[in-house]
Protein backbone atom coordinates (compact mmCIF):
# COMPACT_ATOMS: atom_id res chain seq x y z
CA UNK A 1 0.00 0.00 0.00
CA UNK A 2 1.47 3.49 -0.80
CA UNK A 3 0.53 6.51 1.38
CA UNK A 4 0.13 9.94 -0.66
CA UNK A 5 2.03 12.51 0.95
CA UNK A 6 1.38 16.68 0.44
CA UNK A 7 4.04 18.09 1.47
CA UNK A 8 2.78 21.98 2.75
CA UNK A 9 -0.11 20.23 4.32
CA UNK A 10 1.59 16.42 6.04
CA UNK A 11 4.24 17.64 8.55
CA UNK A 12 5.38 21.30 9.67
CA UNK A 13 9.07 21.03 11.66
CA UNK A 14 10.02 24.68 11.43
CA UNK A 15 7.00 26.44 12.42
CA UNK A 16 6.19 28.22 9.90
CA UNK A 17 2.81 26.70 9.28
CA UNK A 18 3.99 24.71 5.52
CA UNK A 19 4.88 21.64 6.12
CA UNK A 20 8.14 20.67 4.96
CA UNK A 21 10.48 17.48 4.15
CA UNK A 22 12.47 17.37 7.90
CA UNK A 23 8.37 17.35 8.84
CA UNK A 24 7.54 13.85 6.68
CA UNK A 25 11.03 12.73 7.82
CA UNK A 26 9.99 12.97 11.39
CA UNK A 27 6.84 11.60 11.29
CA UNK A 28 7.82 7.83 8.82
CA UNK A 29 7.65 5.73 11.85
CA UNK A 30 3.80 6.45 11.96
CA UNK A 31 3.92 5.60 8.79
CA UNK A 32 6.05 2.57 9.02
CA UNK A 33 3.56 1.86 11.93
CA UNK A 34 0.27 1.94 10.05
CA UNK A 35 1.38 -0.67 7.17
CA UNK A 36 2.76 1.33 4.90
CA UNK A 37 4.67 0.00 2.20
CA UNK A 38 5.64 3.48 0.23
CA UNK A 39 5.25 6.85 -0.03
CA UNK A 40 4.25 9.27 -2.62
CA UNK A 41 5.27 13.03 -1.96
CA UNK A 42 3.61 15.37 -4.39
CA UNK A 43 6.24 18.05 -5.66
CA UNK A 44 8.82 19.49 -3.67
CA UNK A 45 11.04 21.33 -6.08
CA UNK A 46 12.02 24.68 -6.42
CA UNK A 47 8.84 26.28 -7.80
CA UNK A 48 7.19 29.67 -6.96
CA UNK A 49 4.12 28.15 -6.00
CA UNK A 50 1.76 29.29 -8.28
CA UNK A 51 0.19 26.08 -8.18
CA UNK A 52 1.94 24.62 -5.29
CA UNK A 53 4.77 22.89 -6.52
CA UNK A 54 2.87 21.49 -9.82
CA UNK A 55 5.02 24.76 -11.59
CA UNK A 56 8.52 23.45 -11.00
CA UNK A 57 11.15 26.07 -11.95
CA UNK A 58 14.06 23.93 -11.36
CA UNK A 59 13.46 20.25 -11.59
CA UNK A 60 17.33 18.90 -9.88
CA UNK A 61 16.17 21.29 -6.43
CA UNK A 62 14.40 21.75 -3.60
CA UNK A 63 12.34 24.65 -3.06
CA UNK A 64 13.36 26.38 -0.45
CA UNK A 65 9.95 26.39 1.77
CA UNK A 66 10.63 22.75 2.52
CA UNK A 67 14.78 22.42 2.38
CA UNK A 68 17.48 21.46 0.83
CA UNK A 69 19.10 18.71 -0.95
CA UNK A 70 20.44 17.32 2.29
CA UNK A 71 17.07 16.96 3.69
CA UNK A 72 15.70 15.13 0.54
CA UNK A 73 19.10 13.11 1.13
CA UNK A 74 17.93 12.58 4.77
CA UNK A 75 14.11 11.36 4.06
CA UNK A 76 15.33 9.00 1.25
CA UNK A 77 17.44 7.53 3.56
CA UNK A 78 15.48 7.39 6.60
CA UNK A 79 12.60 5.85 4.57
CA UNK A 80 15.11 3.08 3.05
CA UNK A 81 16.01 2.17 7.11
CA UNK A 82 12.11 2.06 8.11
CA UNK A 83 11.60 -0.38 4.95
CA UNK A 84 9.41 2.50 3.02
CA UNK A 85 10.07 2.76 -0.73
CA UNK A 86 10.19 6.76 -1.50
CA UNK A 87 8.24 7.91 -5.12
CA UNK A 88 8.94 11.26 -6.03
CA UNK A 89 5.94 13.17 -8.49
CA UNK A 90 7.58 14.14 -11.58
CA UNK A 91 5.84 17.27 -13.61
CA UNK A 92 6.75 16.90 -17.26
CA UNK A 93 3.98 18.24 -19.12
CA UNK A 94 4.95 22.07 -18.35
CA UNK A 95 7.06 23.89 -16.41
CA UNK A 96 6.89 27.10 -14.59
CA UNK A 97 6.91 30.17 -16.28
CA UNK A 98 10.20 31.28 -14.10
CA UNK A 99 11.82 28.31 -15.62
CA UNK A 100 15.35 29.19 -17.42
CA UNK A 101 13.81 28.01 -20.45
CA UNK A 102 10.85 29.76 -20.63
CA UNK A 103 12.34 32.74 -19.07
CA UNK A 104 14.69 32.56 -22.05
CA UNK A 105 11.83 31.99 -24.66
CA UNK A 106 10.40 34.93 -23.55
CA UNK A 107 13.53 36.89 -24.45
CA UNK A 108 13.84 35.29 -27.73
CA UNK A 109 12.40 35.88 -30.85
CA UNK A 110 9.22 33.48 -32.65
CA UNK A 111 10.89 30.82 -34.32
CA UNK A 112 13.58 30.82 -32.32
CA UNK A 113 15.00 27.40 -30.64
CA UNK A 114 14.21 29.06 -27.21
CA UNK A 115 10.50 28.92 -28.44
CA UNK A 116 10.75 25.70 -29.78
CA UNK A 117 10.57 24.40 -26.62
CA UNK A 118 7.09 25.29 -25.82
CA UNK A 119 3.62 25.62 -27.96
CA UNK A 120 4.20 29.24 -29.20
CA UNK A 121 1.66 29.78 -32.25
CA UNK A 122 0.54 32.80 -33.92
CA UNK A 123 -2.59 34.44 -33.26
CA UNK A 124 -6.06 34.06 -35.66
CA UNK A 125 -7.90 37.08 -36.78
CA UNK A 126 -6.47 39.86 -38.96
CA UNK A 127 -4.41 40.89 -35.99
CA UNK A 128 -3.41 37.82 -34.82
CA UNK A 129 -5.24 38.99 -32.05
CA UNK A 130 -7.10 35.62 -31.21
CA UNK A 131 -6.25 32.62 -29.86
CA UNK A 132 -4.36 30.42 -32.13
CA UNK A 133 -6.94 27.26 -31.26
CA UNK A 134 -10.46 26.62 -28.80
CA UNK A 135 -9.03 24.81 -26.15
CA UNK A 136 -9.63 25.59 -22.91
CA UNK A 137 -7.69 25.32 -19.72
CA UNK A 138 -8.33 22.28 -17.10
CA UNK A 139 -8.18 25.24 -14.49
CA UNK A 140 -10.92 27.79 -16.50
CA UNK A 141 -10.72 30.52 -19.02
CA UNK A 142 -8.57 30.21 -22.17
CA UNK A 143 -5.82 27.59 -22.58
CA UNK A 144 -3.59 30.24 -24.52
CA UNK A 145 -2.01 33.35 -23.14
CA UNK A 146 -0.27 36.53 -25.40
CA UNK A 147 2.71 37.58 -25.04
CA UNK A 148 4.21 41.32 -26.28
CA UNK A 149 5.40 40.53 -30.01
CA UNK A 150 2.05 39.14 -30.15
CA UNK A 151 2.17 35.16 -30.42
CA UNK A 152 0.57 32.78 -28.15
CA UNK A 153 1.53 30.18 -25.98
CA UNK A 154 -0.29 26.68 -24.77
CA UNK A 155 -1.17 26.50 -21.22
CA UNK A 156 -3.45 23.38 -20.43
CA UNK A 157 -3.43 24.90 -16.69
CA UNK A 158 -2.44 27.70 -15.44
CA UNK A 159 -0.78 31.08 -17.54
CA UNK A 160 2.38 30.10 -15.22
CA UNK A 161 2.38 26.32 -16.47
CA UNK A 162 3.67 26.87 -19.98
CA UNK A 163 3.23 23.36 -21.95
CA UNK A 164 6.50 21.63 -22.57
CA UNK A 165 6.63 20.75 -27.01
CA UNK A 166 7.58 17.28 -26.21
CA UNK A 167 8.05 16.61 -30.21
CA UNK A 168 11.49 18.60 -29.64
CA UNK A 169 14.42 15.98 -28.54
CA UNK A 170 15.65 18.60 -26.02
CA UNK A 171 12.98 17.90 -23.70
CA UNK A 172 12.99 14.45 -23.72
CA UNK A 173 16.61 14.64 -23.16
CA UNK A 174 16.26 17.07 -20.31
CA UNK A 175 14.05 14.93 -18.47
CA UNK A 176 15.83 11.76 -18.62
CA UNK A 177 19.00 13.64 -17.22
CA UNK A 178 15.99 14.26 -14.43
CA UNK A 179 15.21 10.99 -13.66
CA UNK A 180 18.94 9.94 -13.60
CA UNK A 181 19.49 12.94 -11.01
CA UNK A 182 17.05 11.36 -8.98
CA UNK A 183 17.24 7.54 -9.11
CA UNK A 184 21.26 8.40 -8.52
CA UNK A 185 19.82 9.98 -5.17
CA UNK A 186 17.75 6.59 -4.78
CA UNK A 187 14.04 7.46 -5.24
CA UNK A 188 12.25 4.43 -6.02
CA UNK A 189 10.51 5.20 -8.21
CA UNK A 190 8.40 8.62 -10.01
CA UNK A 191 4.66 9.40 -10.39
CA UNK A 192 3.81 10.78 -13.39
CA UNK A 193 1.61 13.68 -13.45
CA UNK A 194 -0.84 14.45 -15.91
CA UNK A 195 1.37 11.57 -18.00
CA UNK A 196 -1.38 11.55 -21.00
CA UNK A 197 -1.07 15.38 -21.86
CA UNK A 198 2.50 15.29 -22.82
CA UNK A 199 1.54 15.20 -26.50
CA UNK A 200 -0.46 16.93 -28.51
CA UNK A 201 -2.12 16.90 -32.21
CA UNK A 202 0.37 18.07 -34.00
CA UNK A 203 -1.65 20.22 -35.96
CA UNK A 204 -3.01 22.14 -32.46
CA UNK A 205 -6.63 21.78 -34.41
CA UNK A 206 -9.93 22.82 -32.55
CA UNK A 207 -11.01 21.19 -30.44
CA UNK A 208 -14.79 19.45 -31.43
CA UNK A 209 -17.86 21.08 -29.17
CA UNK A 210 -21.01 19.33 -29.98
CA UNK A 211 -23.66 22.31 -30.49
CA UNK A 212 -25.16 23.86 -27.19
CA UNK A 213 -21.94 22.91 -24.85
CA UNK A 214 -20.21 26.14 -24.16
CA UNK A 215 -16.68 24.21 -22.91
CA UNK A 216 -15.84 28.18 -21.30
CA UNK A 217 -19.28 28.45 -19.03
CA UNK A 218 -17.48 27.19 -16.24
CA UNK A 219 -14.12 24.96 -15.10
CA UNK A 220 -13.29 21.99 -16.16
CA UNK A 221 -12.42 19.57 -12.95
CA UNK A 222 -9.59 17.41 -13.86
CA UNK A 223 -12.02 14.41 -13.03
CA UNK A 224 -13.81 15.13 -15.81
CA UNK A 225 -13.19 13.29 -18.78
CA UNK A 226 -15.71 16.28 -20.67
CA UNK A 227 -15.95 16.08 -24.56
CA UNK A 228 -15.16 12.83 -26.75
CA UNK A 229 -13.47 14.66 -29.17
CA UNK A 230 -9.70 15.44 -27.06
CA UNK A 231 -6.73 16.73 -29.39
CA UNK A 232 -4.92 17.42 -26.57
CA UNK A 233 -4.99 14.69 -24.69
CA UNK A 234 -3.65 10.68 -25.00
CA UNK A 235 -2.05 11.01 -28.41
CA UNK A 236 -0.16 7.92 -29.53
CA UNK A 237 3.21 9.44 -29.47
CA UNK A 238 3.01 9.78 -25.52
CA UNK A 239 3.98 5.98 -25.52
CA UNK A 240 7.24 6.24 -27.15
CA UNK A 241 8.09 9.02 -23.96
CA UNK A 242 7.74 6.12 -21.38
CA UNK A 243 9.27 3.35 -23.41
CA UNK A 244 12.16 5.68 -23.33
CA UNK A 245 11.57 5.77 -19.42
CA UNK A 246 11.08 2.37 -18.62
CA UNK A 247 15.20 1.28 -20.30
CA UNK A 248 16.40 4.42 -17.89
CA UNK A 249 14.98 2.74 -14.93
CA UNK A 250 16.06 -0.69 -16.20
CA UNK A 251 19.15 0.22 -16.13
CA UNK A 252 18.98 1.05 -11.78
CA UNK A 253 19.09 -1.71 -9.61
CA UNK A 254 16.14 -2.68 -7.65
CA UNK A 255 12.66 -2.44 -8.41
CA UNK A 256 12.03 1.28 -9.38
CA UNK A 257 8.40 2.01 -10.85
CA UNK A 258 6.20 4.29 -12.81
CA UNK A 259 2.93 5.04 -11.85
CA UNK A 260 0.93 7.62 -14.64
CA UNK A 261 -1.96 9.62 -13.41
CA UNK A 262 -3.29 9.29 -16.79
CA UNK A 263 -7.43 10.31 -16.96
CA UNK A 264 -8.19 8.62 -20.29
CA UNK A 265 -11.75 7.97 -21.61
CA UNK A 266 -11.92 4.12 -21.13
CA UNK A 267 -10.10 1.52 -19.56
CA UNK A 268 -8.74 0.28 -23.27
CA UNK A 269 -6.85 3.51 -23.16
CA UNK A 270 -5.39 3.33 -19.87
CA UNK A 271 -4.28 0.04 -20.27
CA UNK A 272 -2.12 1.29 -22.76
CA UNK A 273 0.15 2.86 -20.37
CA UNK A 274 1.28 -0.18 -18.47
CA UNK A 275 2.11 -2.17 -21.08
CA UNK A 276 5.18 -4.18 -20.40
CA UNK A 277 7.61 -1.84 -21.76
CA UNK A 278 6.04 1.54 -20.69
CA UNK A 279 4.51 2.31 -17.52
CA UNK A 280 4.59 -0.51 -13.89
CA UNK A 281 1.07 1.19 -12.65
CA UNK A 282 -1.61 3.79 -13.68
CA UNK A 283 -4.29 5.34 -11.46
CA UNK A 284 -7.60 3.57 -11.60
CA UNK A 285 -9.62 6.67 -11.19
CA UNK A 286 -12.99 4.84 -12.28
CA UNK A 287 -13.12 3.59 -8.47
CA UNK A 288 -12.65 7.03 -7.27
CA UNK A 289 -15.35 8.37 -9.73
CA UNK A 290 -17.74 5.54 -8.76
CA UNK A 291 -20.91 6.56 -7.09
CA UNK A 292 -21.90 4.72 -3.50
CA UNK A 293 -23.69 1.64 -5.72
CA UNK A 294 -22.67 -2.08 -5.10
CA UNK A 295 -23.20 -2.32 -8.74
CA UNK A 296 -21.04 0.54 -9.99
CA UNK A 297 -18.36 -1.19 -7.60
CA UNK A 298 -19.11 -4.48 -9.09
CA UNK A 299 -18.51 -2.97 -12.92
CA UNK A 300 -15.17 -1.34 -11.72
CA UNK A 301 -13.97 -4.24 -10.37
CA UNK A 302 -14.28 -6.54 -13.56
CA UNK A 303 -13.78 -4.03 -16.23
CA UNK A 304 -10.43 -2.83 -14.16
CA UNK A 305 -8.98 -7.07 -14.35
CA UNK A 306 -10.47 -7.63 -18.03
CA UNK A 307 -8.89 -4.63 -19.21
CA UNK A 308 -5.20 -5.85 -17.51
CA UNK A 309 -5.90 -9.25 -18.13
CA UNK A 310 -4.09 -9.55 -21.52
CA UNK A 311 -0.69 -7.80 -20.60
CA UNK A 312 -0.55 -8.53 -17.16
CA UNK A 313 -0.51 -5.47 -15.36
CA UNK A 314 -1.40 -4.85 -11.94
CA UNK A 315 -4.45 -3.22 -11.13
CA UNK A 316 -4.23 -0.15 -8.71
CA UNK A 317 -7.40 1.31 -6.60
CA UNK A 318 -7.56 4.90 -5.04
CA UNK A 319 -10.16 6.74 -3.37
CA UNK A 320 -9.05 10.26 -2.39
CA UNK A 321 -5.99 12.20 -3.81
CA UNK A 322 -5.41 16.13 -3.30
CA UNK A 323 -7.14 16.57 -6.30
CA UNK A 324 -10.49 15.50 -5.10
CA UNK A 325 -13.40 15.42 -3.09
CA UNK A 326 -12.31 13.74 0.04
CA UNK A 327 -14.69 10.48 -0.14
CA UNK A 328 -16.19 10.48 3.00
CA UNK A 329 -17.84 13.83 2.00
CA UNK A 330 -18.38 12.14 -1.65
CA UNK A 331 -20.13 9.25 -0.10
CA UNK A 332 -22.76 11.77 2.03
CA UNK A 333 -20.38 13.14 5.09
CA UNK A 334 -20.66 13.32 8.45
CA UNK A 335 -21.73 9.95 10.25
CA UNK A 336 -22.67 8.07 6.92
CA UNK A 337 -19.94 9.07 4.78
CA UNK A 338 -17.61 8.57 6.93
CA UNK A 339 -19.28 5.11 7.69
CA UNK A 340 -18.81 4.21 3.94
CA UNK A 341 -15.68 5.65 3.87
CA UNK A 342 -14.52 2.83 6.04
CA UNK A 343 -16.49 0.28 3.74
CA UNK A 344 -15.07 1.19 0.87
CA UNK A 345 -11.37 1.14 1.76
CA UNK A 346 -12.14 -2.57 3.13
CA UNK A 347 -13.70 -3.54 0.05
CA UNK A 348 -10.59 -1.77 -1.82
CA UNK A 349 -7.73 -2.89 0.14
CA UNK A 350 -9.29 -6.36 -0.41
CA UNK A 351 -8.44 -6.46 -4.20
CA UNK A 352 -5.23 -7.57 -6.23
CA UNK A 353 -2.84 -5.16 -6.93
CA UNK A 354 -1.75 -2.34 -5.32
CA UNK A 355 -3.99 0.11 -3.26
CA UNK A 356 -3.63 4.10 -2.80
CA UNK A 357 -4.21 6.11 0.36
CA UNK A 358 -4.26 10.06 0.51
CA UNK A 359 -3.00 11.83 4.08
CA UNK A 360 -6.03 11.95 6.26
CA UNK A 361 -8.27 9.39 5.29
CA UNK A 362 -7.12 7.05 7.93
CA UNK A 363 -8.33 9.65 10.25
CA UNK A 364 -11.84 9.58 8.66
CA UNK A 365 -11.23 13.33 7.51
CA UNK A 366 -14.13 15.27 5.65
CA UNK A 367 -13.41 17.63 2.86
CA UNK A 368 -12.91 21.23 4.87
CA UNK A 369 -15.42 24.18 3.53
CA UNK A 370 -12.42 26.56 2.95
CA UNK A 371 -13.51 30.33 3.36
CA UNK A 372 -13.39 32.83 0.21
CA UNK A 373 -11.11 34.66 1.48
CA UNK A 374 -8.44 31.99 2.62
CA UNK A 375 -8.58 29.89 -0.81
CA UNK A 376 -5.77 29.56 -3.00
CA UNK A 377 -6.53 26.67 -5.25
CA UNK A 378 -5.69 28.30 -9.04
CA UNK A 379 -9.14 26.38 -10.68
CA UNK A 380 -10.68 28.96 -7.61
CA UNK A 381 -8.65 32.41 -8.71
CA UNK A 382 -8.70 31.88 -12.62
CA UNK A 383 -12.39 31.68 -12.84
CA UNK A 384 -12.87 34.41 -10.61
CA UNK A 385 -13.76 32.88 -7.47
CA UNK A 386 -16.86 31.58 -9.57
CA UNK A 387 -15.49 27.80 -9.09
CA UNK A 388 -17.82 25.25 -7.42
CA UNK A 389 -16.40 23.76 -4.00
CA UNK A 390 -16.04 20.34 -5.51
CA UNK A 391 -13.65 22.43 -8.55
CA UNK A 392 -11.42 23.80 -5.77
CA UNK A 393 -9.11 21.73 -4.44
CA UNK A 394 -8.25 23.70 -1.34
CA UNK A 395 -10.70 21.33 1.33
CA UNK A 396 -8.78 18.05 0.35
CA UNK A 397 -5.48 19.86 1.18
CA UNK A 398 -6.07 21.40 5.07
CA UNK A 399 -2.96 20.54 6.84
CA UNK A 400 -3.96 17.03 8.81
CA UNK A 401 -3.93 16.70 12.82
CA UNK A 402 -1.76 14.81 14.76
CA UNK A 403 -2.38 16.03 18.59
CA UNK A 404 -3.91 18.32 20.65
CA UNK A 405 -7.40 20.16 20.62
CA UNK A 406 -7.02 23.42 18.77
CA UNK A 407 -4.97 24.49 15.79
CA UNK A 408 -2.31 23.41 14.47
CA UNK A 409 -3.30 20.47 16.44
CA UNK A 410 0.66 19.47 16.33
CA UNK A 411 0.91 19.87 12.43
CA UNK A 412 3.65 21.96 13.48
CA UNK A 413 5.34 23.87 16.52
CA UNK A 414 3.89 26.78 17.86
CA UNK A 415 0.07 28.01 17.91
CA UNK A 416 -2.43 29.72 15.14
CA UNK A 417 -3.53 28.27 11.73
CA UNK A 418 -1.20 26.96 9.50
CA UNK A 419 -0.95 27.84 5.86
CA UNK A 420 -4.89 26.57 5.07
CA UNK A 421 -7.23 27.09 8.36
CA UNK A 422 -7.65 24.09 9.99
CA UNK A 423 -11.57 23.73 11.39
CA UNK A 424 -12.17 24.55 15.34
CA UNK A 425 -14.14 20.93 15.26
CA UNK A 426 -10.87 18.25 14.49
CA UNK A 427 -9.97 18.04 18.17
CA UNK A 428 -11.56 14.09 18.23
CA UNK A 429 -9.45 12.98 14.69
CA UNK A 430 -6.50 13.68 15.69
CA UNK A 431 -3.68 11.29 15.60
CA UNK A 432 -3.49 10.96 19.05
CA UNK A 433 -7.02 11.00 19.78
CA UNK A 434 -7.80 7.97 17.54
CA UNK A 435 -4.77 5.91 18.22
CA UNK A 436 -6.36 3.40 20.71
CA UNK A 437 -9.55 3.98 20.37
CA UNK A 438 -10.89 0.79 18.71
CA UNK A 439 -13.47 1.91 17.04
CA UNK A 440 -11.53 4.58 15.43
CA UNK A 441 -11.07 5.05 11.78
CA UNK A 442 -7.37 5.21 12.52
CA UNK A 443 -7.11 1.87 14.19
CA UNK A 444 -9.20 0.27 11.40
CA UNK A 445 -7.10 1.32 9.06
CA UNK A 446 -3.88 -0.55 11.04
CA UNK A 447 -5.69 -3.42 11.53
CA UNK A 448 -7.03 -3.39 7.76
CA UNK A 449 -3.39 -3.27 6.54
CA UNK A 450 -2.32 -6.03 8.63
CA UNK A 451 -5.20 -8.33 7.57
CA UNK A 452 -4.23 -7.07 3.82
CA UNK A 453 -0.59 -8.86 4.49
CA UNK A 454 -1.83 -11.76 6.28
CA UNK A 455 -5.37 -12.41 3.62
CA UNK A 456 -5.05 -10.18 0.57
CA UNK A 457 -1.13 -9.75 -0.13
CA UNK A 458 1.11 -9.28 -3.47
CA UNK A 459 0.91 -13.31 -2.96
CA UNK A 460 -2.60 -13.48 -2.94
CA UNK A 461 -4.54 -15.03 -6.35
CA UNK A 462 -5.14 -12.31 -8.88
CA UNK A 463 -9.01 -13.62 -9.73
CA UNK A 464 -12.14 -11.84 -8.51
CA UNK A 465 -14.93 -13.86 -8.24
CA UNK A 466 -18.07 -11.90 -7.90
CA UNK A 467 -20.78 -13.20 -6.02
CA UNK A 468 -24.86 -12.71 -5.93
CA UNK A 469 -25.90 -11.79 -2.58
CA UNK A 470 -28.11 -9.27 -3.38
CA UNK A 471 -29.02 -5.90 -5.80
CA UNK A 472 -27.24 -3.56 -2.95
CA UNK A 473 -24.60 -6.05 -1.36
CA UNK A 474 -21.05 -6.16 -3.19
CA UNK A 475 -19.49 -9.57 -2.80
CA UNK A 476 -16.49 -11.33 -4.31
CA UNK A 477 -14.40 -14.26 -3.47
CA UNK A 478 -10.49 -14.11 -3.99
CA UNK A 479 -8.91 -17.08 -2.56
CA UNK A 480 -9.75 -17.77 0.72
CA UNK A 481 -11.47 -14.29 1.51
CA UNK A 482 -14.70 -13.36 0.94
CA UNK A 483 -15.57 -9.87 1.01
CA UNK A 484 -19.10 -8.29 1.66
CA UNK A 485 -19.66 -5.26 1.53
CA UNK A 486 -23.62 -3.80 2.20
CA UNK A 487 -24.31 -0.78 -0.32
CA UNK A 488 -28.04 -1.11 0.82
CA UNK A 489 -30.19 0.24 3.78
CA UNK A 490 -30.94 -2.83 5.28
CA UNK A 491 -28.87 -5.40 6.98
CA UNK A 492 -28.28 -8.37 5.05
CA UNK A 493 -26.96 -12.17 6.51
CA UNK A 494 -23.34 -13.45 6.34
CA UNK A 495 -22.25 -15.84 3.99
CA UNK A 496 -20.74 -18.94 6.32
CA UNK A 497 -17.12 -18.33 7.10
CA UNK A 498 -15.05 -16.95 9.76
CA UNK A 499 -15.07 -13.10 10.03
CA UNK A 500 -11.82 -11.73 10.53
CA UNK A 501 -12.39 -7.88 9.91
CA UNK A 502 -15.57 -5.77 9.42
CA UNK A 503 -15.48 -1.96 9.18
CA UNK A 504 -18.33 -1.57 11.98
CA UNK A 505 -19.52 -3.70 14.80
CA UNK A 506 -21.68 -6.74 14.07
CA UNK A 507 -24.89 -8.57 15.57
CA UNK A 508 -24.39 -12.39 14.91
CA UNK A 509 -24.13 -12.81 11.22
CA UNK A 510 -25.76 -9.96 10.40
CA UNK A 511 -24.04 -7.37 8.32
CA UNK A 512 -25.50 -3.64 8.93
CA UNK A 513 -26.15 -0.92 6.29
CA UNK A 514 -23.12 0.91 4.62
CA UNK A 515 -20.79 -1.77 6.30
CA UNK A 516 -18.09 -4.19 5.17
CA UNK A 517 -16.35 -7.42 6.57
CA UNK A 518 -14.04 -9.87 5.29
CA UNK A 519 -14.54 -13.60 6.27
CA UNK A 520 -12.10 -16.88 5.45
Amino acid sequence: MTYQVYPRSFADANGDGIGDLPGITSRLPYLRDLGVDALWISPFYKSPQKDHGYDVSDYCDIDPLFGTLADADALISRAHELGLRLIVDLVPNHTSSEHPWFQAALAATPGSPERARYLFRDGRGPNGDQPPNNWRSVFGGAAWTRVPDGQWYLHLFDSSQPDLDWRNPEVGDMFEGVLRFWLDRGVDGFRIDVAHGLLKEESLRDQVVPHGIDPSSEAKSMIQLSLTDEPMWDQPEVHDVYRRWRRVLEEYPGDRMLVAEAWTQTAVSLARYVRPDEMHQAFNFAWLLAPWSAKAFAEVITGTLEELADIKASPTWVLSNHDVLRHATRYGGGELGVTRGRAATLAMLALPGSAYVYQGEELGLEQVEVAPEDRQDPTWLRTRNTAKPEEGRDGCRVPIPWSGTEPPYGFGPGSGQPWLPQPDSWAPVTVEAETGDQGSTLELYRRALAARRQYAGPNGGETVELLDLGADVLAFRRDGLTVVLNCGDEPVTLPAGEVVLTSEPLTGRTLPANTAAWLT
